[in-house]
């Protein structure tokens, strides 16, 4: 039989195997939870780190707005101040139908248009020509429309040029005044090379010049990843 001693010796050894067994439980289930956290606690700050960046940059993006709408209406007394004047910016008269007539907003625009329009320009220099009582022997050009589309609008635009040749017959001061009015021209026109030949009564000039338009300028509003 069993001894007292014995007995108690067994319930001891059993107390320390279920001691033991409760803290491998208890350590095992610290060492999960400390791993969880360590992991989500990771992506919870990687978290919080992303929404700060969106945060910044929602931020920036408001800021530019207000500036942007308190921009705009300076802009628009500023172009009611420039379309508003007595006089145009080439001394016609912002109300009239003349050649030089028409407000300044009108004349930027004729001075150089947004779009190409290679016929257009060829009709615009017909009617010079003609003006001066010449006969037109041909206005030339390469109709560069197709290749032109791309370029139709830019977020920086700069003129671009439309080679024209002008051919014409007349006399000295037909001449003379053809390229006069190239000269006060709305629209600008670079000469690069006249040719003149005949004599007073009877003369024929060949004008290659330079005519430009300047894409119109484009306003998109943009999205940005943030990352």
């Amino acid at each position: 039989m069993a001894t007292k001693s014995t007995v108690r010796a067994s319930v001891k050894h059993l107390q320390i195997d279920k001691n033991q067994s409760r803290m491998l439980i208890m350590t095992a289930f610290a060492a999960f939870f400390f791993a969880v956290m360590v992991v989500g606690g990771g992506a919870l700050i990687s978290q919080i780190k992303y929404q700060n960046k969106v945060i910044s940059e929602k931020k920036k993006a408001v800021a530019q707005l207000r500036s942007n709408v308190q921009a705009s209406s300076s802009l628009v007394s500023a172009y009611k101040a420039f379309v508003s004047t007595s006089q145009n910016v080439i001394g016609g008269n912002p109300q009239g139908t003349g050649t030089q007539d028409g407000d300044n907003a009108k004349i930027v625009l004729d001075a150089l248009p947004s779009k190409y329009d290679f016929p257009a320009l060829a009709s615009s220099v017909e009617k010079m020509v003609s003006g001066q009582g010449m006969t037109i022997d041909g206005i030339t050009g390469s109709d560069d429309e197709l290749a032109q589309v791309e370029k139709q609008s830019s977020p920086t635009p700069e003129p671009i040029d439309m080679p024209i040749e002008i051919a014409a017959t007349g006399n000295f001061n037909s001449a003379s005044g053809l390229i006069d009015t190239l000269n006060r021209s709305i629209r600008p026109f670079q000469v690069q090379k006249v040719q003149v030949t005949g004599n007073q009564s009877a003369m024929s000039i060949r004008i290659n010049a330079n005519a430009y338009y300047q894409p119109a300028k484009n306003f998109n509003i943009t999205k940005k990843v943030v990352k």
